[in-house]
């Protein structure tokens, strides 16, 4: 064989270790101190043409089957090279006896296996290993939500009071930075953040929801409806107490809210205004509260459960229903002085009847992530999941679930792999959260709580759950997370030292001052006559102090001061010469009564008006004292 044919098999065959991944190297056999070249390979092995097509079209599904024996080639795969090349493209290379080559299996673990572990934790890969508890209520925690970002939580008591948590500046000792009451004297009952994080919705026991920005700070409130109107669509507003309420999934300006009155009302959040009013289809005329609310994953869909027990589902894209001012029952004259500008939808696209019990309120619902799944938690003990295509009787369904409150909630894992949800505490106990499989609702894994297991929700950034639990007297939100499997939230305070008490924290801010008796106002003395007055002296001498000019004496005028003396003052003297002013004490009372006696005349002027009417003077006749009645009869009176 010539050179050049030599030349080109050898490249021929560096190419097709090259698309294997198997690299070529020179070996010093120690037995034969002889150097086995690629001229030497060259001619032990068989054609390469042939060798080349069968490299091209394998014999066999699966890993290919590389067989290195020393009595054809000197060259062999280190393992180091297997590592890198062979087992990364999922070849599988057989050992030899007389091979120094290294196996490596189809898929990509290199070594031999890990030692299965008995933690349920390395089988479900459950962020429950951890877990810590926030800042506590006054009773139980029965609502909260987490932002999309994972930053802050919000949290809802039967307190009347909503805690904000932000993980970004708390310490270990997981305390809220912001308490508020959303509406005096009304329980908590649903919290929602909107898409972008910068506000949150709260649902309380009133008639008017409220939004709060992320501080907590009020921004508006949804209005209040006229309850004097029968029909319900016809009103502004929410009449009686909400049971829930939830924000777009990805609208901002768009949120939900259901009632007692018996509809759930789609709201613009930037006008605080109603934008639709859905009513639910019932059997029969009457109202039927509706418990619980949700939207789906993308938001074209709305689930609401009513007392009844029935689930109904809307279409709600586009433009729904009709103007409220065009239905079958007119709105009042005093309301069509106000345009309506809502429409209403009231056939729902979906309904089952008897989805739970009759006469036991559905507590929650909520809608998979891949948007075909609802679930349902019901006060009838009850668990359900049900198929949105095949939307007549639930998957699979689990019972004897205890209800500690009304809104006892349910939700999936971000994977839709599992579902949770909490469980009353039972007389003498507590309750517990329940995790389990979202094909056929089989048990995973049981979590104690103390007392009532509340809301329930699965973070899919943080990969963290959280849940509230309490009862009447005490409540607060608790955190499940693994080091190792969730990520930020509740690993960024863990690590957070709070700041150590210090004795001067309690000190009051006062700045230490010594009073002298002596020095008070009361005891004080002018000091330039401080030497010459002396305080036991019965009276002050006047020589010693400057007398008041604006003072006037009781008696005569002396010292430089006027006296009120009868003859002290200039008018009193003017008068006393005219004979004006005499002395009370020198008068003759009598003869100043006399003296009018011939003045008969000079009071003709009041009697004038009678001169020619009643010329005669008629004077009132003296009134005989009557003799008593009964005086004959008593007897003459002693005197």
């Amino acid at each position: 064989m010539s050179d050049s044919e030599e030349e080109e098999l050898a490249a021929l065959r560096r190419e097709r270790n090259a698309r294997l991944g198997i690299t070529q190297k020179t070996r010093v056999d120690s037995r034969k101190r002889e150097v086995q070249g690629d001229d030497q390979v060259a001619r032990e092995q068989p054609s390469m043409d042939e060798e080349a097509l069968r490299a091209m079209f394998p014999s066999s599904f699966g890993g290919v089957k590389i067989q290195s024996d020393v009595g054809v080639s000197r060259n062999v795969v280190e393992k180091d090279e297997i590592s890198n090349g062979v087992a990364r493209k999922g070849i599988e290379v057989v050992e030899d006896e007389n091979t120094e080559v290294a196996t490596a299996g189809d898929d990509d673990f290199i070594g031999p296996p890990l030692p299965v572990s008995d933690d349920e934790k390395d089988a479900w890969n459950l962020p429950v290993s951890s877990e810590v508890e926030l800042d506590a209520h006054g009773k139980a925690v029965i609502s909260l939500d987490v932002d999309h970002s994972g930053s802050r939580v919000i949290t809802g008591s039967t307190d009347y009071t909503v805690k904000i948590f932000d993980f970004n500046g708390m310490k270990s000792d997981f305390k809220s930075f912001r308490t508020i009451e959303p509406s005096e004297g009304h329980p908590v009952l649903s919290l929602s953040w909107s898409p972008t994080g910068d506000a949150f919705l709260v649902v309380t026991g009133s008639a008017q929801p409220k939004i709060f920005n992320r501080d907590g700070h009020e921004e508006g409130e949804f209005v209040r409806g006229d309850m004097y109107i029968r029909d319900m669509k016809n009103t502004k507003g929410h009449v009686t107490s909400c049971t829930g309420g939830q924000w777009h999934p990805s609208e901002k300006g768009c949120a939900i809210t259901s009632s007692a009155d018996g509809t759930i009302r789609v709201w613009d959040t930037w006008n605080m205004a109603q934008n639709t009013v859905i009513k639910p289809t019932l059997r029969k005329p009457g109202r039927v509260s509706v418990t619980a609310v949700t939207y789906n994953s993308d938001g074209k869909l709305i689930a609401g459960g009513l007392m009844d027990g029935t689930i109904q589902v809307w279409d709600v894209r586009g433009k729904v229903g009709h103007s409220s001012s065009t239905g079958m029952v007119a709105a009042s004259a005093f309301q069509r002085l106000e345009k309506q500008k809502w429409t209403i939808l009231s056939r729902a696209g979906q309904v089952v009847r008897g989805a739970h019990e009759e006469g036991n309120e559905i507590t929650s619902l909520s809608a998979s992530h891949h948007g075909q799944t609802l679930l349902s938690r019901g006060a009838d003990s009850t668990l359900k999941l049900w198929d949105l295509r095949k939307f007549k009787s639930p998957i699979a369904s689990i019972d004897n679930l205890e209800v500690g409150f009304s809104n006892a909630g349910c939700c999936f894992s971000p994977g839709d792999d599992f579902v949770l949800t909490g469980v009353g505490a039972t007389k003498g106990g507590d309750g517990y959260l329940s995790i389990f499989n979202a094909t056929d609702l089989s048990l995973v894994k049981r979590l104690g709580a103390p007392g009532n297991v509340v809301p329930v929700t699965w973070h899919p950034k943080l990969n963290q759950i959280f849940y509230g639990c309490g009862d009447r007297k005490h409540g607060a939100a608790r955190i499940l997370y693994d080091t190792d499997l969730s990520t930020s939230g509740a690993l960024l305070a863990v690590g957070r030292r709070p700041r150590t008490s210090n004795l001067s924290d309690y000190t009051a801010n006062i700045q230490p001052e010594i009073y002298n008796p002596n020095a008070l106002p009361l005891f004080k003395v002018d000091w330039k006559t401080k030497k010459r007055y002396n305080s036991d002296a019965p009276s002050r001498d006047p020589k010693l102090f400057k007398p008041d000019p604006g003072q006037a004496n009781v008696t005569r005028g002396a010292g430089g001061k006027l006296g009120t003396s009868s003859g002290s003052l200039l008018t009193q003297y003017l008068m006393k010469n005219k004979g004006a002013l005499k002395n009370p004490a020198e008068e003759d009372v009598r003869a100043s009564i006399l003296r009018h006696a011939d003045k008969e005349d000079e009071f003709q002027r009041f009697t004038d008006a009678y001169t020619k009417t009643q010329p005669t003077r008629i004077y009132a006749e003296e009134e005989e004292e009557e003799d008593d009645e009964d005086q004959g009869e008593q007897g003459p009176a002693v005197k």
